[in-house]
């Protein structure tokens, strides 16, 4: 693949599109569609910064999920604790905010951190890092007015269960998995 052109098409609040121009292995000359979070100013700034975090949360032996509504589907599904970092914010103070603000409970350990993953590469090159935790405290509701997110904790059987007959993110049916069959994945 040759790249031909990159240009910004529309700039909206969260999400920037823009249009790549190539040519395919054909000898075609194609354009493809991606969004960013960030502002990408060449090709070879695609891909270089991580943006946010998802949370694999443990509490009291139980797996933390989310069931929020999700715009983009127009239906509730069940996800993780996740964000997108603040700029100048460490990944560590951004599990903190947004494990308090999704859920009103408070960092005890961070067991883990995977380098960065891409969240959606076919359309965009947003990049998060897997983060799983342990957490301690009471739910409360520190969510905007614009979200919909009910915080609960799950045991394994519940999640078995769950798994059969919920809608789920990938990753959190990929982490809901393997707390369910594999016990000390997680840890």
């Amino acid at each position: 693949m040759q790249f031909i052109k990159f240009e910004k098409v529309k700039d909206g609040r969260y999400l920037k599109n823009y249009e790549i121009t190539y040519q395919n292995k054909a000898g075609r000359e194609k354009k493809y569609e991606i969004v960013s979070r960030k502002e990408i100013h060449s090709i070879e700034d695609l891909g270089k910064t991580v943006n946010g975090v998802s949370m694999a949360v443990i509490k009291d032996e139980k797996l933390l999920l989310l069931k929020e509504f999700r715009m983009g589907i127009n239906c509730c599904i069940y996800n993780l604790v996740a964000g997108m970092k603040e700029d100048h914010e460490t990944i560590e103070a951004c599990i903190e905010r947004e494990l308090f603000e999704e859920t009103g409970l408070k960092l005890k350990k961070i067991n883990k951190i995977l380098p960065p993953s891409f969240a959606a590469v076919a359309i965009s090159d947003i990049m998060t890092q897997v983060a799983f935790i342990e957490a301690e405290g009471e739910f409360e509701d520190h969510t905007s007015e614009n979200e919909m997110i009910e915080a609960a904790l799950y045991s394994r059987e519940e999640i078995k269960q769950m798994l059969e007959t919920e809608k789920f993110s990938s990753r959190a049916q990929v982490i809901a998995y393997f707390f369910a069959y594999h016990s000390d994945v997680l840890k």
